[in-house]
């Protein structure tokens, strides 16, 4: 027996019983379900009381306002800078909290003696427009799934499926969540060596997320949720290189379009390697392509169990690790990231079990994913080889960002506990801080401006 099934999993009350589903057909939503949005449930679907014995507090709202002083542009001010930890859990005390932890981190703490987790008080901070909530409810009863749930109907703007009745719902939820309108971006990624050596890859952003875009409808939408632009733009020896993508909402009907731009061939060619798990770019191979956001792009190759519910200590407002207080030498330390910078919180999360298809490929023979009640941002995830050994463990440090409410990951961490090694992608402590309301065009994001960008 693994140790994910001998785990007994916490279901809160008032979840919908027999909620381990298999099939993506989606469950009518009735008008009495769709009032509980805002009422017994928060907008986006969330519980809105906390848990019994009061670890977990209600959500309120979340950050509604940012800190005192700050300035659009600086990187975001701690506003639970006076939190200290409730204790630190590490391999010395790990048997006194295991029904709380994933089997990941359960693994991490048991492979690495140095690894901590510093545990402090939960801050239920998620929030989203207005417009996002209006929108949710909206297309509450309208939203399915469609060619075998492959991809989604009867919605934009919002989160599809606030009360999910299956496993596949709960995953658009988070591909098709809030993250802004227009962003731009400078991050930085680095592969560690197990001796701790690494070098920042850094890159430009230019993101469109048109299913999140005021007035947007079905029509205009066409299929093409998210336009993306990356440019490696140091080391000198990768610089130049640009990766253009569309993403569509049913990439089985059609698959997402992706380019890229060689600086040495000064050609723009087709990409359709992009996707699965083929290699993220300049990852070492620590990363698969649908592992980045902690998971992107087609759900075809999985079936998808919605387990239920649970509460564990997931990364939480990790304003520490995304301030420009720190230096990537502090961060980046061997075998793991630097536990003194991290913050993880008690907080309700979905459980969905992925586990590959007969006949399908992929070296990611199971996923356990673990995503947030309050956003639908996958926090962590447990990744398991063909051997059905576990084999990387993925965590996405979230901080509300404050100038557009929404939850979204200034670090993801992905941990091959095969090789001692890991990934870290989102280093931007020593660089300007991301832009929400960034000066991007839909014509910003063609094969041609992919050309003219790459030869200026």
């Amino acid at each position: 027996m693994t140790i994910m099934k001998a785990i007994t999993l916490r279901f809160s009350a008032g979840l919908l019983l027999g909620c381990v589903l298999l099939l993506p057909a989606t469950a009518e939503i009735t008008e009495e379900q769709i009032a509980r949005l805002g009422g017994d449930l928060t907008p986006l679907g969330g519980e809105r009381a906390g848990n019994a014995d009061g670890t977990i507090p209600g959500w309120t709202g979340g950050i509604t306002e940012p800190p005192n002083g700050y300035v659009v542009g600086e990187h975001h001010r701690d506003p639970y800078g006076d939190d200290r930890p409730l204790f630190v859990i590490n391999a010395a005390n790990l048997d006194a909290y295991r029904d709380k932890l994933s089997v990941g981190h359960q693994r991490m703490l048991e492979t690495y003696a140095s690894f901590e987790m510093p545990v402090y008080p939960t801050r239920r901070s998620a929030s989203a427009p207005q417009r996002i909530y209006d929108a949710t409810r909206n297309i509450a009863a309208t939203a399915k799934l469609v060619d075998d749930g492959n991809g989604v109907g009867g919605a934009v703007v919002g989160v599809p499926f606030p009360i999910p009745a299956n496993g596949l719902e709960a995953v658009w939820n988070h591909l098709l969540r809030y993250r802004g309108e227009t962003v731009k971006c400078t991050i930085g990624q680095a592969a560690v060596t197990r001796n701790g050596a690494y070098t920042v890859v850094k890159y430009g952003l230019e993101i469109e997320l048109r299913y999140s875009l005021p007035g947007m409808t079905e029509e205009e939408l066409d299929n093409t949720m998210i336009l993306f632009k990356q440019k490696v733009l140091a080391p000198a020896r990768l610089a130049g290189d640009i990766l253009l993508v569309h993403e569509t909402m049913n990439q089985v009907r059609e698959p997402r379009n992706a380019w890229t731009y060689n600086p040495g061939q000064r050609r723009v060619r087709r990409a359709p390697n992009v996707a699965y798990d083929n290699p993220g770019t300049t990852t070492d191979g620590l990363r698969t392509a649908d592992q980045f956001d902690m998971f992107n792009g087609a759900v075809d190759r999985y079936d998808w169990q919605l387990v239920g519910k649970r509460e564990i200590y997931v990364p939480y407002n990790a304003y520490r690790l995304h301030s420009d207080q720190l230096a990537f030498t502090d961060i980046l330390t061997p075998l793991h990231v630097n536990p003194e910078h991290l913050r993880y919180e008690l907080h309700r999360v979905w459980v969905v079990e992925a586990t590959l298809k007969e006949g399908a490929r992929h070296i990611y023979k199971r996923r356990t994913l673990y995503i947030d009640e309050d956003s639908w941002q996958i926090l962590l995830a447990d990744i398991y080889d063909n051997r059905d050994e576990l084999w990387r463990v993925s965590e996405g440090h979230v901080i509300n960002y404050y100038e557009k409410p929404l939850i979204w990951p200034t670090l993801e961490v992905h941990t091959d506990l095969q090789a001692g090694r890991y990934l870290t992608l989102g280093l931007d402590n020593e660089f300007p801080m991301c832009t929400y309301d960034a000066a991007v065009q839909t014509r910003d994001f063609t094969p041609a401006a992919l050309r003219r960008e790459g030869r200026r």
